[in-house]
């Protein structure tokens, strides 16, 4: 059984109130038929989904893939998926990178991607909504992480996914405070939240793997969230290394609680 019939398996076991809402990313659905096909179909019917791109390259230098944007767009018609996000990053140039690179903190670099951005939503049809995403080296800082994310999100008038996972590993990696950077961002822009683990290659290192548990001051960044912009739906990412579904069960149910802690939880992204 492939990766894509393990995951259809294991969302197809879970009890249908146990999980609130799926993402997928829908390069790895564009296009996909036959019995994968109709077990998507099965699931979108009974859940809500949200879309994560990783190939549109937002920051990257070659024009936009339309005939990407396109597919995508029938693929979200076709389930019915509202909400559609993409990293604030770039991953291409002249071919595919298979990372996600980070973007020169410039005024040049705002204006490039905050166009491409608009072009996206203009394709699309709807807003879309950025990741801010970790990264371990950065070309140019002629601005901080913060400003450039927030004058991105200004100038291309879009929504936040706000990873806060990714704002704990740059923390640490570079050397700011965690907080202070989740206060400073917009609220109201924040469309919905990941939250994921990490693996700890040094005291000073952490790198972004989606393959371990959520650890505690993760959980207290996704509080702090919660307090700042009230609570928005939130995905438990895992991308490899997978523990039993009753363990990634219990991280949602985490979410919960947390959630209940500071209002009324939201069931699904459908209003993201």
């Amino acid at each position: 059984m492939g990766p894509l019939q393990e995951h259809l398996a294991t969302a197809a076991e879970a009890e249908p109130r146990a999980i609130d809402f799926f993402e997928i990313a829908p390069e790895n659905w564009i296009g996909v038929g036959g019995k994968l096909g109709r077990s998507l179909r099965e699931l979108t019917e009974r859940h809500a989904f949200v879309c994560h791109g990783l190939s549109l390259s937002l920051g990257g230098p070659e024009p936009l893939d339309e005939t990407l944007l396109a597919r995508i767009r029938r693929l979200l018609d076709a389930h019915g998926i509202g909400v559609y996000s993409e990293h604030l990053s770039y991953c291409s140039d002249d071919g595919h990178l298979y990372d996600l690179m980070p973007i020169p903190f410039t005024d040049e670099a705002v204006h490039h991607v905050a166009a491409r951005i608009r072009q996206t939503q203009d394709v699309l049809g709807q807003r879309i909504a950025v990741e801010n995403v970790s990264y371990y080296a950065a070309p140019s800082q002629a601005m901080t992480e913060i400003d450039f994310v927030n004058a991105v999100l200004r100038e291309a008038d879009c929504d936040l996914l706000l990873d806060v996972n990714n704002i704990h590993v740059n923390s640490v990696n570079h050397g700011y405070d965690a907080g202070a950077f989740l206060d400073a961002l917009p609220g109201e822009r924040v469309a919905y939240i990941h939250v994921a683990g990490h693996y700890v290659e040094a005291p000073d290192l952490l790198v972004d793997t989606h393959g371990a548990a959520i650890i505690d001051p993760v959980w207290q960044l996704l509080a702090r969230a919660y307090r700042n912009f009230g609570v928005r739906p939130t995905l438990v990412e895992r991308d490899f290394n997978f523990p039993p579904l009753a363990e990634l069960i219990g991280e949602v149910h985490t979410i919960r609680t947390i959630q209940a802690d500071h209002g009324s939880a939201s069931r699904d992204a459908r209003s993201a």
